[in-house]
């Protein structure tokens, strides 16, 4: 299948789309491997586009898998059309789709450019465990143009930068987000930058989260490896305890629960399966 092809057709292909936390996301069955990579990338930047088409975070090609232990495998797409090797909410989006639609029961495994991520579903409600988080590194002294910056660093699937912000509501998420995003400390990959803050409420600790995430280049409602490697920094800096909430900027309370025994975390939180549709020509303009 190509672009061009879809756009002379007045009927295309069927997707759906769904939302975790505030992240939404456009999900295509491709197990028969008709849409390439390339027109996948495409996909993604005319679909996802706000006002003037479907309007998503991501676009994400759910594919046969080559791995025996995976039920099947991904592709994910950034609004951008750049292809990310995880992303959290997105996983918990598509592991409800796949077991509301009946194609596979939970719990199962399936298959992402960061490895094989575990899932297990229940009603709305979905646990994921990430991959092992690596290349953690505290206490980084970064400079920018605006100011210096004590920041942390872990990937838990994808990379991510964690800063201290007391007074989160005022953060200025889209002013220095880019300038750590593009910093000379993350090259070439770059690194998503979250914004973080520890409440207490109830008795309980809260991390309260914003994130700037590459690929979207902006602010999100919420991201889930944001979130976990937000929780997985403040256990590390012995400010919180396993499991942790965290609470997003669409206001969901996600749950991070850091298994040091198996090195894996794990992220838990409610999916909302919102529509199906197809694609009309007009929606890749």
């Amino acid at each position: 299948m190509s672009i061009e092809r879809l756009e002379s057709e007045k009927e295309g292909i069927s997707f759906y789309k769904l939302c975790a936390s505030g992240n939404d996301f456009i999900v295509i069955l491709n197990f028969s491997g008709e849409i390439s990579p390339e027109e996948g990338r495409e996909l993604a930047k005319k679909l996802c586009r706000p006002k003037f088409s479907v309007s998503a975070d991501g676009l994400i090609l759910l594919e046969k898998s080559s791995n025996p232990q995976a039920k099947f495998a991904w592709r994910f797409f950034n609004s951008d059309g750049s292809e990310a090797e995880m992303c959290g909410n997105g996983a918990r989006c598509v592991a409800r789709l796949v077991t509301e639609l009946g194609l596979f029961e939970s719990p199962f495994y399936f298959e992402t450019k960061a490895g094989l991520i575990y899932a297990e579903v229940k009603g709305k409600r979905v646990k994921v465990a990430l991959t092992s988080p690596k290349d953690l590194k505290l206490n980084l002294v970064l400079r920018t143009d605006y100011d210096w910056f004590l920041a942390h660093f872990v990937n838990t699937g994808v990379p991510h930068t964690v800063i201290f912000w007391e007074d989160i509501e005022n953060a200025p998420v889209t002013k220095i987000g880019p300038k750590i995003r593009y910093h000379e400390a993350f090259s070439p990959a770059g690194t998503n930058v979250n914004f973080i803050n520890i409440v207490e409420k109830d008795g309980q600790k809260i991390i309260q989260i914003r994130t700037y995430e590459r690929g979207v280049e902006g602010e999100t409602l919420a991201c889930g490896t944001g979130s976990a490697a937000s929780a997985y920094i403040a256990y590390k800096l012995g400010l919180v305890n396993s499991p942790v909430n965290v609470l997003t900027r669409g206001g969901e309370l996600l749950t991070i629960y850091i298994e040091e025994n198996e090195n894996k975390i794990y992220l838990e939180g409610d999916t909302l399966l919102v529509f199906k549709g197809t694609i009309f020509e007009d929606a890749l303009k």
